[in-house]
């Protein structure tokens, strides 16, 4: 019967963005992964014969929430100056749940834009979108 309990820990969840660790992650949803492409559409004819067409594109979009003290939102305000600077803010990314199931990677990410900043009476999250070449994704 115990094979049948599963047990999730985000203290478990791991993201590494090249050689940086990502620590900080906010206190609710601090990871969302989204495909980019179509996945598969079809269109039906006129006469009723139906087209499945596969999207060639295996790009995502990722999500990462961070803390407003996190060391993490420098790394990646740096990563966005790079690029905007020389073109060279691209990183490998790896995300990977240690208890099993989920597993991400790509040998190419980068920053969108940089994640928005506010201040107020309590701490707030800064999310930053990240972009992605051909990616592996299992869960």
């Amino acid at each position: 019967m115990s094979s049948k309990i599963k047990t999730y820990n985000p203290k478990e969840v791991t993201i590494a963005a090249g050689s940086h660790i990502v620590t900080g992650f906010a206190d609710d949803t601090f990871i969302s992964i989204e495909a980019n492409g179509d996945g598969i559409t079809k269109k039906v004819g006129c006469d009723g014969e139906i087209v499945r067409a596969v999207s060639p594109d295996n790009t995502f979009k990722v999500n990462i929430t961070l803390l407003q003290t996190s060391d993490s939102n420098a790394f990646f305000s740096q990563m966005c100056d790079r690029d905007l600077d020389t073109g060279d803010g691209m990183f490998p990314l790896l995300i990977k749940d240690l208890k099993g199931g989920l597993v991400f990677s790509t040998e190419a990410a980068w920053c969108m834009k940089k994640a928005a900043v506010t201040r107020g009476k309590e701490t707030n999250n800064r999310e930053w979108e990240l972009d992605t070449g051909d990616a592996v994704f299992n869960e």
